[in-house]
């Protein structure tokens, strides 16, 4: 990774700040560390639904969803019983440095300098959930797109365990998140797409796993500001049938 392609802003006026990584927003969060990013906030509900307590995040960016699973289940003792463990596997460890210097990550997540794939097949911790959100020069890493990287991932889950990924989708025509979508099919038997069709270069949800029962994504965990065009954007989210 070219460090000098890595730019963070921040909103003198609203104290957001904003991870840009080759020209194009990575994350964006505000000055409590809770993301701005509709699809973060649709993972992040996923999670909660699924109720799980031990996920592996492939890819940092601003590592804002770490810090918002940390951040809602830290208020109580209670809360801290139930607390997810979160680990975050990104091959930059410049990652993590500016995830806790500028994103509020806390200190508290394990996170380790590897590469997704190379980090599962050298241990076998089954987790509740796996999130693949990792972005290169060319977008995702074609390795982690691979059937042999989503079998490795279902080895890697528990019983009753999920695999989100993002990905980006240019248009309603871009075929690419139904083709990956397809070849999760050899893995996993239930695959959907959470989609927010009509928006260009828009964030496309993949789910495997024991997923058929989640419901549409909603707010809940608020920002300290921007809340109702977050909401807006959220409401966009769809589930929608695999295409051929």
């Amino acid at each position: 990774m070219k460090h000098s392609q890595i730019v963070i802003e921040q909103d003198n006026r609203s104290g957001n700040f904003t991870y840009w990584l080759l020209g194009g927003p990575q994350s964006l969060a505000g000055r409590d560390g809770v993301s701005l990013a509709a699809y973060i906030h649709a993972l992040y509900g996923f999670l909660r639904q699924a109720k799980a307590k031990k996920i592996l995040l492939v890819g940092c960016g601003g590592g804002t969803l770490a810090s918002m699973l940390h951040k809602s289940r830290a208020g109580t003792e209670m809360l801290r019983k139930n607390a997810a463990a979160v680990t975050m596997v990104d091959i930059d460890p410049l990652s993590f440095e500016l995830a806790r210097r500028y994103f509020r990550l806390p200190k508290s997540i394990v996170c380790h300098v590897a590469d997704g794939a190379a980090f599962l097949r050298s241990q076998d911790i089954r987790y509740d959930a796996i999130v693949l959100d990792a972005y290169g020069e060319s977008g995702v890493p074609r390795h982690l797109m691979r059937g042999t990287f989503f079998k490795l991932v279902k080895s890697r889950l528990a019983r009753g365990g999920i695999f989100l990924i993002n990905m980006i989708g240019a248009d309603d025509d871009d075929k690419m998140p139904d083709r990956v979508a397809w070849r999760l099919r050899r893995s996993f038997a239930s695959v959907r797409i959470c989609d927010a069709e009509g928006e260009l270069d828009r964030n496309v949800l993949l789910l495997a796993g024991r997923v058929r029962n989640l419901k549409r994504p909603r707010l809940n965990l608020r920002p300290a500001q921007g809340t109702g065009e977050l909401a807006v954007e959220l409401k966009r989210f769809d589930f929608r049938h695999l295409r051929v």
